[in-house]
């Protein structure tokens, strides 16, 4: 179960600090729709930097109040894949075919470590 939260870690890490430092760049590459200013994209990648933080002290310090466990993990994954289909299947995901490449791949990695998660819980 810990490599899963440590993956887990891993990618909300690398993702939010992107998004947090460079969110208008890493959208561009990314192929995702620009918006004009950065803020909304530099506030997800804040809040991921914040769940890979609160993943990283439950498995450092297990005795911790309030840190995420997988319980948690598993409705955030639901619910942010749930966030990226929507738009896919409503057919405003992404102005390239890139884009709608990438949310598709990124819900389904969502979606499978939900789904770990669930079998190890």
């Amino acid at each position: 179960m810990q490599q899963i939260l440590w993956a887990e870690i891993f990618v909300k890490a690398i993702s939010g600090a992107l998004l947090f430092l460079a969110p208008l760049t890493t959208l561009a590459l990314l192929g995702l729709e620009r918006p004009s200013t950065g803020f909304w994209p530099r506030l997800v990648g804040a809040m991921t930097l914040g769940i890979a933080a609160g993943v990283w002290i439950g498995l450092q310090f297990p005795s911790a109040r309030g840190a995420i466990g997988p319980g948690g993990l598993i409705a955030i994954n639901f619910a942010t894949a749930a966030a990226l289909i929507t738009p896919l299947i409503m057919g405003t995901a992404a102005p390239s075919r890139r884009g709608k490449l990438v949310a598709v791949a990124v819900a389904i990695s969502l979606l499978a470590l939900a789904f770990l998660e669930i079998a190890h819980v």
